[in-house]
């Protein structure tokens, strides 16, 4: 007979809330949460979780559901080459609603509470391609609007909206000093949060955003644990394992990091005592994780499934991908200001970690929002090279890549900022798509369209 998951069961006492994080999921499961649950002051440091989603409605899902009668309480598959190592998280003390407003202010305003953490993607935090809060965005505006003319009692939706919600409720509960840590894969994250959550103050309160600069803390982080998603032959497995049916499963690679830079405010868990590291500069990190990792995810998210491929472990394990993959590394290792030796042994360890046989991760997944990640991932290389009078090839295929994803080919389009683009890549010749895809990432290089043409007829032939 299956064990139920509880608190009561596995004589687990919730941590008091001492952290809330906004876009609760897999990730932050595998990653944050299990950071917190090893530190060694785990016992005072509870995280609040609440789901990242932008609307109201029936979109409950049945991990949320499964987590509120678990505690919170959820197992952690860790996929090590040589099996599973299982564990059960319970550093997340409470889970809510997205459009719990209630919840989320009190908690701001309990001065117990000093953390914010985030993962609500690149798209999430509403930024127009200057980098500025997009006020041309109508649902953010349409928040601001509410919280400015004081309507502080109905749900805002789109995150910087309910940060600037939750330090008002902060402030006028005279809770003291916060620190925002966001956990996105974009460059500088802790400047990205401090801008666009001042942008919001100000058009809000502009006394809010004094406030913010007193009180409030902003720091950048790099983040990595590779987080599939859970599959049904993984819940059976360890299930059979555990003897445990846990709907809330999450399953990840055994590797994790997580370097931190910038003020808290009010103290953080130890995290260093499970590996974290805390250091002065973050930008060779960032720069090393995001070219490298993320960067050659993309490539394989877009190139591989035309080959009829759906997984990192086969994209890697198939030739072509693996010399795409090496190639378009060749490129990205000349931007990132690291030792010579520390990059290639960071390459080293990425190719150990795709081959993984045990890890399964979706490319479909990877390729979601590809508007929001080649211009940080894979645009950096090619306009590197330029400067040097050298077309980026390895950084060009997953161009390529991306021309074919949105004519149709390989894994479907999960991207709502490109509809137009999709519109425009579809209605003529692959050439046509080529030329819009370089206009849309502010590319303009007739050698650079002739390498993202030739390569995008290549994978199209092969892919048959």
């Amino acid at each position: 007979m299956s064990r139920i998951l509880n608190r009561a069961q596995d004589g687990r006492r919730a941590a008091p809330i001492r952290i809330v994080h906004l876009g609760i999921g897999n990730f932050t499961r595998a990653h944050q949460a299990w950071y917190t649950e090893h530190a060694t002051d785990a016992d005072q440091w509870g995280i609040a979780g609440f789901p990242g989603r932008t609307t109201l409605g029936p979109r409950v899902s049945p991990r949320d559901d499964a987590l509120d009668a678990q505690q919170g309480l959820y197992q952690l598959d860790i996929q090590a080459p040589d099996g599973d190592r299982v564990e059960v998280i319970s550093s997340v003390s409470k889970t809510f609603r997205s459009h719990d407003i209630d919840s989320w202010t009190k908690l701001f305003a309990d001065p117990q509470v000093v953390i914010v953490t985030s993962t609500i993607t690149e798209a999430g935090y509403c930024r127009n391609p200057q980098g500025d809060l997009d006020l041309g965005n109508p649902d953010l505006v349409a928040d601001l609007d509410q919280l400015k003319s004081g309507r502080l009692d109905v749900p805002v939706f789109t995150g910087p909206a309910k940060f600037v919600r939750g330090l008002l409720a902060r402030r006028a509960a005279g809770a003291g000093a916060i620190t925002f840590v966001p956990c996105d894969n974009v460059p500088e994250n802790g400047a990205m949060a401090k801008t666009v959550i001042r942008q919001a103050a100000q058009y809000v309160d502009p006394s809010l955003s004094e406030w913010i600069d007193e009180n409030v803390g902003f720091v950048t982080t790099m983040v990595d644990r590779i987080t599939p998603h859970t599959s049904d032959q993984d819940a059976a497995r360890v299930a059979e394992l555990t003897g445990i049916v846990d709907p809330g499963l999450v399953v990840c690679e055994p590797f994790a990091e997580w370097v931190l830079a910038g003020e808290f405010k009010a103290g953080h868990p130890d995290w260093e005592s499970v590996g974290a590291k805390f250091v002065d500069e973050i930008g060779p990190h960032e720069m090393r994780k995001l070219y490298l990792l993320n960067g050659s995810h993309s490539l394989m998210a877009y190139c591989a499934p035309v080959l009829g491929l759906e997984t990192v472990y086969q994209a890697i394990n198939d030739e072509r991908v693996l010399g795409w993959v090496n190639a378009f590394w060749d490129d990205a290792v000349q931007q990132v200001p690291l030792p010579e030796a520390e990059k290639q042994a960071y390459r080293a360890a990425l190719l150990e970690r795709f081959t993984n046989p045990q890890m399964k991760d979706q490319l479909a997944r990877i390729a979601a929002d590809g508007s929001q990640k080649l211009p940080i991932r894979t645009v950096p290389h090619i306009k590197a090279l330029l400067e040097r009078g050298e077309v980026a090839t390895g950084a060009t295929r997953a161009v390529a890549g991306w021309t074919l994803h949105l004519r149709g080919l390989g894994a479907p389009i999960s991207d709502a900022a490109v509809a137009q683009l999709v519109d425009e890549v579809r209605a003529g010749d692959l050439a046509s798509a080529v030329h819009a895809v370089l206009g849309y990432l502010q590319i303009d290089d007739e050698r650079v369209a002739v390498a993202v043409l030739s390569q995008a007829q290549e994978m199209q032939t092969i892919g048959g």
